[in-house]
């Protein structure tokens, strides 16, 4: 039986309006991503994953992590670190930002984080985990989620006994990704796995991993019973697909339409992180968002090779001059940046 993918579903209190979820990406998912997400029919957009340790030092890039514009509820901040003090402090400080829910990494396989005892690590050591997911729980009054791996070893089962546990400890949802730390994003996910932790657990688990086409999504979810699923790499400059699996779109966007998404993406992502940093973010962007035999592949080079944003725009609507009539409809709808964000101090937003 197909699942309705625009039927709402609940995480405690939160209502979630779709069965897709944007997963967060580290490097990828500032405010600019996860507001187009939402356009494009993700029910929850997450952060990228934000350091306990640099909240607690008060670390500009890090607070600016923490920039939330009212189009993107409902919204989870995701945060990681391996003590559970620091934890609870970054916690406090996601959910007065305006988090709906707290995030919690037991995923990331990354070498810089599991080196410091967070991320996939945490799945090795369950005792500690679970009083993180405690810690977090009682510090905050919005529900508490958790993103983690099947364990760090190809095979392994850690998450079928470390999740029930954390439901225990007061996760309200689980998300799984079932590849193990070590393979990173290699192979399949397996999600039998998924299966078998639906079954285990009383709270609405996300299936994570190679939801990549709307025919996936629906299989996933009818073999794993799972409430919703997530959404990764298949949405780098590539929005259309969001909407494919929910339902909404046929997925093939014209030039116009991928040109003027592109510009937008660039002036969202200039007014938060400012011209100078947003230069060099941008740079693997244009490859996911002309790529897929939609541009030619020389024209993504002489991008990267533009050394201003002023003129990577200029060159794009040289190739596409219809996409200035698209870009104009959408700033239209598009509420102003400023309009909606909250009441941070402008300083923590590393530009802007």
């Amino acid at each position: 039986m197909q699942v309705n993918l625009r039927s709402p579903w609940r995480i405690g209190p939160v209502e979630v309006p779709t069965r897709v979820a944007l997963a967060p990406m580290a490097g990828v998912s500032v405010q600019a991503f996860r507001r187009q997400g939402r356009r494009y029919g993700a029910g929850l957009v997450c952060s990228e994953m934000v350091s306990c340790a640099g909240l607690s030092r008060g670390n500009e890039r890090t607070l600016g992590y923490l920039r939330i514009a009212g189009d993107e509820h409902p919204l989870a901040v995701q945060i990681f670190g391996s003590e559970p003090t620091a934890m609870r402090v970054a916690a406090r400080m996601a959910e007065s930002a305006g988090a709906d829910l707290v995030d919690i990494n037991f995923g990331c396989p990354v070498r810089k984080v599991t080196k410091t005892g967070a991320g996939a690590t945490l799945l090795d050591d369950p005792d500690r985990a679970c009083r993180i997911v405690d810690a977090v729980a009682r510090a905050v009054s919005v529900p508490v989620s958790v993103k983690m791996r099947r364990g760090l070893e190809n095979g392994s089962r850690s998450a079928l006994t470390v999740g029930p546990r954390l439901v225990d400890a007061g996760a309200a949802t689980l998300t799984l990704h079932p590849r193990s730390a070590k393979q990173m994003y290699t192979g399949t996910a397996d999600h039998s796995l998924t299966a078998e932790l639906v079954d285990l657990v009383d709270v609405p688990v996300v299936a994570s991993g190679d939801i990549t086409s709307r025919a996936r999504a629906q299989a996933v979810l009818a073999t794993t019973r799972a409430a919703a699923v997530m959404v990764g790499r298949a949405a780098q400059g590539n929005p259309w697909a969001i909407s494919e699996i929910v339902g909404g779109g046929n997925g093939q966007p014209t030039r116009e339409e991928i040109v003027a998404e592109l510009v937008l993406f660039i002036r969202e992502t200039v007014r938060e992180l400012g011209e100078q940093r947003a230069t060099g973010f941008l740079k693997k962007f244009y490859g996911w968002y002309l790529g897929r035999g939609r541009f030619p592949k020389p024209f993504k080079q002489e991008l990267v090779q533009l050394p201003t944003v002023v003129e990577v725009e200029r060159r794009l609507f040289a190739a596409a001059p219809g996409a200035r009539d698209i870009l104009a409809r959408l700033e239209e709808e598009f509420p102003a940046g400023d309009e909606v964000l909250l009441d941070l101090p402008i300083s923590v937003y590393g530009g802007g």
